[in-house]
């Protein structure tokens, strides 16, 4: 370490208990100005308990916060804001209907101020955009811009805060390889420039990649902590998990027939996210297919269509051989079609439900779980214990509500009651999307099972590792376009990563014309 660095920020001994559970157990890291500190640890580790504590949105139990040598009051979110430290979450907190100057200026400027200075926030946010590299039109409402665009608006409104502690969660999950490598620049130039910056991600390379040093918590203690150069990212997996990281290995699939067939499918678009275009999808048994794509450009419609929410403007859907002239939720959860919901929080569970409530939720008419309008809950709770045991669901018991649960706890949940429904067609909506790497290898596991079980499996991901590990076939969708099918191997990560920018579709009229 640089003896003349300047400690930015210092957590002494903090801990935070919630009844019997110690999220955070005297845990002490240290950040200095200009330096770049990962935050890794697995699902329910204690991270996002430490970072409410860090801006006031929790008040910590015992032990001491200091932002550049300044203790800061406990439970106080304005102090936190006051003290120079912002945040840029995985989901973005913006106001679609705003522009991008109303969303970087909201809440900078005095309610006694008569007028907004527009002028002088225009050029200002001119002046950070040719800085660092961040391009983006003031004017533009942000629910026109794209995703790799929302995240620059929000770099831009904590630079335009004057931020000297930014704590980045998950920033590349929804982005191209493109993008995030734009987005390294920007926090390079940041960093030289005296920001710093906590970093969270599950993806270890990128972890490798931009940060300095790395804080791993296990089980709401310090586990450990390196230097970059001094580790790989095999070390920083066993950190995190307390073992060696094993992910499944990937055998080459023999396809079967085909299950479930999209033949020309157009539907209408979703708000500023476009449906599908004249789409046509093949979904086999036996295999896993990839559906790669930047955030907002159909998969939502895809999603619905393969899961009965939504129907087609005009193709046709064919299961098993035998087109769907009425196609629901429960014809497709009857026809044996089970999903893994893009967003476990607002579709894939209900938060006050306990864990045997959720098990059933989309099978309790079918499976055997009600009779005559009553439901067996001696059944229902079997069931969900069977879940908890065979897929390693970490929590007191059935009767816990699921919002107690941690994401990965959560996830193998859902995962469970996907799987014992023994499905033809699983569609996996963003399936590891913020679990660590111990959860993502279970999961891939699994999936992988099914495959083998002979099920089709439709993996959706904006994670582009992910789909390239896993996937039998790749397709790539732009736009509501569907590029042709790719064979696994055939193409690279920067490849896929053109045609999720658009440029592979334009590639391919041009060679048409």
């Amino acid at each position: 370490m640089n003896k003349t660095a300047v400690e930015a920020l210092s957590l002494e001994g903090i801990t935070k208990r919630f009844g019997a559970l110690t999220a955070n157990d005297a845990v002490s890291l240290s950040l200095n100005q200009g330096e770049v500190v990962a935050l890794l640890g697995e699902n329910g580790a204690g991270k996002t308990t430490l970072m409410n504590i860090l801006f006031g949105q929790y008040a910590a139990d015992s032990g001491v916060v200091r932002v550049f040598g300044k203790d800061l009051p406990s439970g106080n979110s304005r102090a936190a804001l006051d003290a120079g430290l912002g945040m840029v979450h995985q989901h973005f907190t913006l106001a679609d209907n705003l522009t991008v100057l109303e969303n970087i200026t909201l809440g900078t400027e005095s309610l006694l101020r008569m007028r907004a200075d527009r002028q002088g926030a225009r050029r200002r946010i001119s002046e950070l955009s040719a800085k660092y590299h961040l391009e983006v039109a003031c004017n533009a409402r942000v629910g026109a811009l794209t995703v790799g665009e929302r995240q620059r608006v929000e770099i831009l409104k904590a630079l335009y805060r004057d931020v000297r502690i930014l704590i980045l969660d998950e920033p590349t999950a929804v982005l191209t390889p493109q993008e995030a490598d734009d987005l390294f620049a920007t926090l390079r130039l940041a960093v030289s420039d005296g920001l710093s910056i906590i970093f969270i991600s599950h993806k270890l390379h990128e972890v490798m990649a931009i940060a300095d040093r790395v804080v791993v918590l296990r089980h709401g203690k310090v586990a450990g902590g390196a230097r970059i150069e001094d580790t790989d990212k095999a070390a920083l997996a066993a950190m995190m998990m307390g073992t060696q990281a094993q992910a499944p290995k990937v055998v080459l699939a023999t396809p079967g027939k085909t299950l479930l067939e999209v033949t020309n499918v157009t539907t209408p678009n979703q708000g500023s996210a476009p449906g599908m275009k004249s789409v046509s999808l093949a979904l086999k048994a036996g295999q896993i297919i990839g559906l790669a794509g930047v955030s907002g450009n159909g998969q939502a419609a895809v999603a619905g269509l393969v899961g009965g929410t939504l129907k087609p403007a005009s193709g046709t859907l064919t299961l098993n051989g035998k087109s769907q002239q009425k196609w629901t939720p429960r014809i497709a959860v009857q026809s044996g079609i089970a999903r893994i919901p893009e967003d476990r929080h607002k579709t894939g569970t209900i938060a006050d439900f306990d864990l045997t409530e959720n098990a059933i939720l989309e099978r309790y008419a079918t499976d055997g779980f009600s009779k005559a309008g009553w439901l067996n809950w001696r059944s229902a709770r079997d069931f969900a214990n069977a879940i908890i045991t065979k897929y390693d669901v970490r929590c007191p018991g059935p009767a816990t509500p699921i919002r107690l649960l941690s994401g990965g706890n959560m996830q193998k949940l859902i995962l469970g009651r996907t799987l014992e429904a023994d499905p033809q067609v699983i569609l996996a909506n963003q399936p590891v999307r913020g679990l660590d790497i111990g959860a993502v290898n279970y999961v891939h596991t699994q999936l992988l099972a099914a495959r083998e079980r002979g099920a089709a499996v439709l993996l959706i991901s904006e994670d582009l590792d992910e789909i390239i590990a896993l996937s039998d076939v790749i397709h790539v969708i732009a736009d509501g376009r569907l590029s042709p099918e790719f064979d696994r191997g055939q193409m690279t990560s920067a490849q896929l990563g053109l045609w999720m920018a658009g440029q592979g579709f334009e590639d391919e009229k041009k060679h048409a014309s």
